[in-house]
């Protein structure tokens, strides 16, 4: 994101972080929980980063799965969600196997081929279409080689329902609330340097949600170098 467009998002953010994960769980965590244990798969030991982790619920069961042995970093625009999931980690006894970060998912802090998975649940969509692969080509440069990338979102492919066109016109009308937008995300992650070994459409309130798998491809798009 552009300064000002972070700026933005982290004051709305910051708005609706008291009542974030209320919303989330009521509409997402079906579909996270689905990919995270059935096609992420985090081993113990391992290290995962989660841009845009919210008040911290995945971020939680991330920092599960990777045991005392393993590590999660997290990363996100406004200051509310970094503390209500601190809070969270706290509570759970699990801060000390986690990292927090106020940050841009556009201009991460994270060195070159540290992580081994990178976990973004409804996040890549809210990216300005321009930005999106600026964002894929982060989460490339922190993977390590053998390293993969999941991302559950709002999916582009699908058929036009009556649910769709309401779904588009309350964002349209309600950005910063219905902040998700239906995106065609395998093709990003194509374009963006990852090849696809997982894919599959499911449905949210009879919206389709995407769930992929990618990892780094051995040959990187020129407009990604």
């Amino acid at each position: 994101m552009g300064n000002e467009q972070s700026e933005t998002a982290r004051a709305s953010y910051n708005r609706m972080s008291k009542i974030y994960g209320f919303l989330s769980n009521s509409s997402e965590k079906e579909f996270v929980e689905k990919a995270i244990r059935q096609v992420l798969k985090p081993a113990r030991g391992e290290t995962v980063l989660e841009p845009g982790f919210g008040t911290g619920q995945v971020l939680a069961a991330l920092a599960e799965m990777v045991g005392e042995e393993g590590r999660v970093f997290g990363l996100d625009v406004s200051d509310g969600m970094v503390e209500a999931t601190r809070k969270r980690l706290l509570k759970l006894g699990l801060a000390g196997r986690a990292e927090l970060v106020r940050g841009d998912a556009t201009n991460t802090p994270f060195e070159d081929d540290f992580f081994d998975a990178v976990f973004m649940s409804f996040t890549l969509e809210l990216f300005p279409e321009d930005r999106i692969p600026v964002v894929l080509a982060e989460c490339r440069r922190v993977l390590k080689k053998n390293g993969r990338l999941c991302v559950a979102c709002m999916s582009d492919r699908g058929k036009n329902t009556a649910m769709v066109r309401l779904y588009a016109w309350s964002h349209r009308k309600f950005p910063h609330l219905v902040d998700c937008r239906p995106i065609f995300a395998s093709n990003a992650l194509e374009c963006g340097g990852f090849e696809i070994s997982h894919e599959r459409i499911l449905s949210m309130w009879g919206l389709p949600v995407e769930i992929i798998l990618g990892i780094p491809s051995a040959t990187v798009p020129a407009d990604v170098l």
